[in-house]
């Protein structure tokens, strides 16, 4: 069994970021990846981070807790007017090499249309440099998110479709998972000439 942190990146607090989150993992424990005390769901919107650099950091300590225990990560961003949501870019600015070094992370875009490709290429060139984590190849992205994901049984053929894609790329998270759990502990990392990524 591994241990999964699903952070929803958006900064509202009822978003479908968070629903998504939430299905996701769902999912992972149905599927037997995983159990319930051994995922953890991250919503930026119902407890966000103060603007960083902030005079406080709040909920982060707790964050970072979350995040050291993963074994796979999976990173959930909305695209607002072509972006990555800044909730979801202000979490990759506290997140360090200590919490996500050598971590498979999954990325799901997410759109109320057509869209939900930007954030993806976005995280894929920003997204990792210090904290060192490592996208997989595969990604999702949710179209029409409002219409999607919302019940047991799916709503229509995009809705399953996106159902099958969601579980085929779980099982392959789960697989780098497994597999970087031996990297990361042969790697060391307290070399500080070496803190920062290039």
């Amino acid at each position: 069994m591994l241990n999964f942190a699903i952070v929803a990146g958006s900064s509202r607090a009822a978003s479908q970021s968070g629903k998504i989150a939430r299905f996701l993992r769902q999912r992972l424990i149905e599927l037997g990846h995983t159990r319930d005390e051994l995922s953890q769901v991250i919503d930026l919107g119902q407890n966000p981070l103060p603007l960083w650099p902030a005079e406080h950091s709040g909920p982060w300590s707790q964050y970072a807790e979350v995040l050291q225990a993963a074994d796979a990560v999976i990173i959930i961003a909305p695209e607002w007017h072509g972006m990555a949501s800044p909730a979801v870019k202000n979490f990759f600015i506290y997140a360090s090499k200590a919490e996500l070094a050598h971590k498979p992370a999954l990325l799901v875009g997410v759109s109320s249309g057509v869209g939900g490709a930007y954030p993806i290429s976005e995280l894929r060139a920003s997204g990792y440099k210090n904290c060192r984590l490592c996208y997989i190849p595969e990604h999702l992205i949710v179209r029409h998110a409002e219409k999607v994901l919302n019940d047991a049984e799916a709503s229509s053929e995009d809705d399953s479709r996106l159902r099958a894609r969601i579980d085929y790329d779980l099982e392959i998270l789960v697989k780098y998972g497994q597999a970087l759990k031996p990297v990361r502990e042969s790697i060391d990392m307290a070399n500080p000439a070496f803190a920062n990524g290039m």
